[in-house]
Order: C-alpha cells, then structure tokens, then sequence
C-alpha cells in the first residue's frame, strides 16, 4: 500500500502494520469537538494521543457514526512552528487510491466496456512481456486483487538507490510517467503464476490506470472525477498530476529515510504527484475518505454484482486481514468486520475504514511515515475500545 518505502519501515513493512488488525493500546495539542458525538471517541482519542507520545508527529481524523460526526486531531502540523494538527487536513492518501481505481474498473465492467476476466493483453497490448511476464495470461481481476504474480517496482533494487535516502531528496520533483514503473517491474521475472498466491505490487495498478485510460479513452484523473469526485461532492479530494504542491489546509509531512541516521526527521512535504499515479498519488480528507466509503458500501457507486466481487476475497490475507479488488477486510479484536483501505507513502501514512453497512467510517492520517505500527490501534479503538 505504500507509494515510496523508507529505509526505516519498507513497503512490506507499512503494508502488513496497517493491514493488520492489533490489539487497543493527552499531549499537548490533542484537539477533539466537545459536542455529544465525542463522548463515544474517548478511546479512539486516547489511541491517537498515544502515538504522538511514542514519536509521530501529527494525526488527524474524523469519524461518522449514528451520533454525527466527530472530528479530532493530536499533536502537531509543523515540527518548525509547533502549529497543532488540523482537523480538516489535506494529505496524501497513498494506496488508498487503489479502491478509487478499482471502482472505476468495476464501473466500467457494469457498463459493458470490459470484462473483469479479460487478459492485460487484450487491452494494453505488447506492454507486459519478457522475462517471463506474459499479459496474455493476467487478468484485470488479478490486478485489482493482487493475484498477477507482477513484481512490486518500489521493490527494485536499483529503483530503490535512485529514490530513497539522498536519492529521494534529489528526484522528489522529478517527474515520472507510468511507463517507467512498468519497466522496471518488467526487468524482473514474475514471482509466482498468475492467480496462484497473493503479493501486493504497485504495478498493478499502474497497469490497471493504463486500462481505464484505455477504455475510456482519456486520462485515469479525468475518469476519476466525473465518477466519484463530482458526484459524490468530495469538494477536498484531487489528483495532483505533475504538481509539487498539497493544497491548503495542510501540514507538514515527515519522514525518517536514512536507516544510518534513525533520528534525523526530514520535511518532504512538496513531491511531484506523478511518482504514484494510480497506484497511490490522490490527496483527500478524513472527511471525504468517509463519504466515499460510505457510498462504496452502500451500493452508491457500483451495482450488487460488482459490489459482490469487489468483496470477494481472491486470496488469503494474514490472519485478520483479507484482499478482495482494491478493498481489503479487516477483523477486529471485538469481532467487527471493516472495509477500507490503507496508505502509506514518504511522509504520510493512512487508514480508512467502515462497517459494512456504511453507518460508522473512520478515517485519520499520520504526518510521519514511521511508527506504521501504531496505525491500527486506532481503528481498533474508535470499533472496540471503550
């Protein structure tokens, strides 16, 4: 789920912290509304406080039940001028973009426009080949699951020297088109045969950006907008394109990218959005995160069928968590069921989740990409704790 690795917590390693569901674990700074909807958040409060205390920098997040909205934050938006958290942030969402991309696959789907089983090659043809990748033999359904066998290009070795550490602080504005990260997946042979196993790689859906755009015979961003941004009135959600910039409000964001130098805390806020296209590159809010999800399951975005299969688990997860196409689920401690969807990137890492009938979402992001562990703590809190 991650957009860039850091030397300090890896893709691998943010992937299974945020996938998986912990047990439950006020600074300076915590900031939560004292209306009535607040008073069943303590715990999740309680949760965020806690990992300000152990070293991130910032959190900031906002839930939807039966009692309205709460919205809430904790510790600070700038480690320079203290500024606190704010509670209508923007920020990088990272791979939660990946449910984004898959709606719009499945949309398409109920339209007629493509079938789910139909090969990589029968729309992107001549693109996956070599080294024993054939695109003949994966399909749309195993890009969105996870299931292609693909190889993760943040996991390339070279890959990893040019963008990490120094690397990183050097190409950040670089700009870098989809089909380079196919490329450097395609240098690599495939890990597994195609539908066999699970491993989650950001070339799927790089790949399955490339099938929106075409299928629909324009951009994925513009795909995008017109079926979920607009109609839904995420007035806070955007594609960044080739834009360096996160839209105001916002805070800092940080990251530890030099393993040598555990404690030095870099600020990388400003990145060029095109290093994670469809993979990862959207920015949103708490709060818009939720309407989406809400919608999602809700059956405001797709048809039953479509909604079915999104949900269908194609291949085992850990022990509480499970992939089905661009939504994962999750199984709490206390035996609720969510589906949602994590983030993390250089800097920032989130989750979004709700019930399955769509009446309780949380959604909150950490401004330090560090700590990945503290993630789900939270969630357990805000659907366990007391």
């Amino acid at each position: 789920m991650a957009l860039r690795k850091s030397t300090q917590v890896g893709m691998a390693g943010i992937a299974a912290a945020v996938l998986a569901a912990t047990a439950l674990a006020a600074p300076a700074g915590a900031a939560s509304d004292t209306s009535s909807a607040a008073t069943g958040h303590r715990a999740t409060q309680r949760a965020m406080d806690a990992a300000v205390r152990a070293g991130i920098p910032g959190i900031t997040a906002q839930a939807r039940d039966s009692a309205g909205v709460w919205k809430a934050s904790s510790g600070v938006g700038d480690l320079n001028s203290g500024a606190p958290r704010g509670k209508d942030d923007k920020f990088r969402v990272g791979s939660i973009t990946k449910t984004f991309v898959a709606t719009v696959l499945l949309q398409m789907e109920a339209e007629g426009r493509l079938d789910l089983d139909d090969t990589v090659e029968t729309h992107l043809p001549g693109l996956v080949k070599g080294n024993g990748n054939d695109g003949g033999r994966i399909t749309v359904r195993q890009l969105l699951s996870h299931t292609s066998g693909l190889f993760d290009y943040l996991s390339d070795e070279e890959y990893a020297r040019t963008y990490l550490g120094e690397g990183y602080l050097k190409h950040r504005y670089d700009t870098l088109p989809p089909e380079k990260h196919v490329k450097v997946a395609l240098s690599h042979k495939p890990l597994f045969e195609p539908g066999s196993k699970f491993s989650y790689s950001n070339t799927n859906y790089i790949l399955a950006g490339l099938i929106v755009e075409k299928v629909g015979g324009r951009t994925y961003e513009k795909e995008v907008r017109d079926r979920i941004i607009k109609p839904l009135g995420l007035k806070n959600t955007t594609n960044p394109g080739n834009s360096v910039h996160l839209p105001r409000p916002s805070s800092r964001g940080y990251a530890k990218l030099f393993e040598a130098s555990p404690d030095r805390i870099d600020d990388i806020t400003e990145m060029n959005g095109s290093q994670g296209w469809a993979d990862g590159d959207i920015i949103s809010t708490a709060g818009d995160l939720n309407r989406f999800y809400r919608a999602l399951l809700r059956g405001k975005l797709l048809p039953p069928e479509q909604l079915k299969a999104m949900k269908t688990i194609a291949a085992p997860g850990t022990s509480t968590t499970s992939y089905g196409l661009g939504l994962t689920r999750f199984d709490t401690s206390c035996g609720t069921t969510l589906w949602g969807h994590g983030g993390g990137m250089v800097g920032w890492l989130s989750l979004a989740v709700t019930t399955a009938d769509g009446r309780h979402q949380l959604a909150y992001n950490f401004n330090g990409d560090w700590d990945a562990a503290s993630m789900p703590k939270i969630m357990e809190a805000e659907f366990c704790g007391k």
